[in-house]
């Protein structure tokens, strides 16, 4: 039985959109890895898709712009975006777009932080986000890689007001995890070491499968790239990262406990 997310605190993680050179093989690639079903809005950019899980809206795809290669995009809640973008330069960050409305959906701003990942703020109107709230094949997580993971705590503990786990030894964590609300829901990755050599920063997205591997297996069926293998993550579960035909990257995680979507 699916759970319905009716709303989401200030700060989370709200949202998930695909930027893509061809919207009609996302539609056929993502329906068959997670059996999301679509439905379709005509925009003058071309058809923007909405994603939908058990009939709740998991996520969205829109053609990508002239120049922009294909990716996964997030959004972050906010309870008023033009307060939100305001305190973007003053943190070393950039507003590339907005604020502006989206019809009655919401408003929004596309915004970088100061190593220049792309992320979108949302105040909320009739489109609160992500309603699929069910344990399966959603977008669970959102992780920031990069280069810079000082700079990066600094700006959005700053504009979020986010805390995190381990919140001290910051220098030396592997990984840190964002909390908002009391909820981890996000994580941090530092991009330390050649073997990150020539990555760009940026920020990713996991979706919730039950088996990692039949799930991997299927995406390269499908014409996916399998740029991580089934890894284990001790006391996690087992991810692994694909990239769809188009190049857009996305991980798959089964997770030992699967946690709770960071709603209000």
């Amino acid at each position: 039985m699916s759970e319905r997310i009716e709303s989401y605190a200030p700060g989370s993680f709200c949202w998930a959109e695909l930027a893509t050179s061809d919207v009609e093989s996302a539609r056929k690639f993502y329906g068959e890895m997670f059996g999301w079903t679509v439905v379709e809005y005509p925009t003058p950019a071309g058809p923007y898709l909405i994603f939908q899980a058990q009939g709740n809206h998991a996520a969205a795809a829109r053609p990508a712009g002239p120049g922009m290669p294909p990716h996964w995009g997030v959004y972050f809640s906010t309870a008023d975006a033009d307060a939100s973008a305001a305190r973007v330069a003053p943190l070393g960050g950039k507003v590339v777009d907005g604020p502006s409305d989206v019809m009655e959906a919401g408003r929004m701003a596309v915004v970088q932080d100061p190593a220049g990942v792309f992320f979108s703020l949302w105040q909320p109107g009739r489109h609160i986000g992500a309603t699929h709230g069910g344990l399966l094949n959603r977008v669970c997580w959102a992780e920031l890689n990069t280069t810079d993971p000082a700079g990066s705590l600094a700006f959005y503990t700053s504009l979020f007001g986010w805390k995190t786990r381990p919140d001290t030894g910051l220098d030396a964590a592997a990984y840190i995890e964002w909390i908002n609300n009391g909820k981890p829901f996000s994580g941090m990755l530092p991009m330390r070491g050649e073997g990150w050599k020539g990555v760009p920063s940026r920020w990713a997205v996991y979706v919730s499968v039950a088996d990692c591997d039949e799930r991997t297996a299927r995406a390269r069926q499908l014409g996916a790239a399998v740029r991580v293998p089934p890894t284990d993550i001790p006391n996690v579960g087992r991810f692994s990262l694909i990239t769809d035909a188009q190049g857009a990257a996305i991980s798959l995680l089964a997770l030992t406990a699967m946690p709770a979507p960071a709603a209000a």
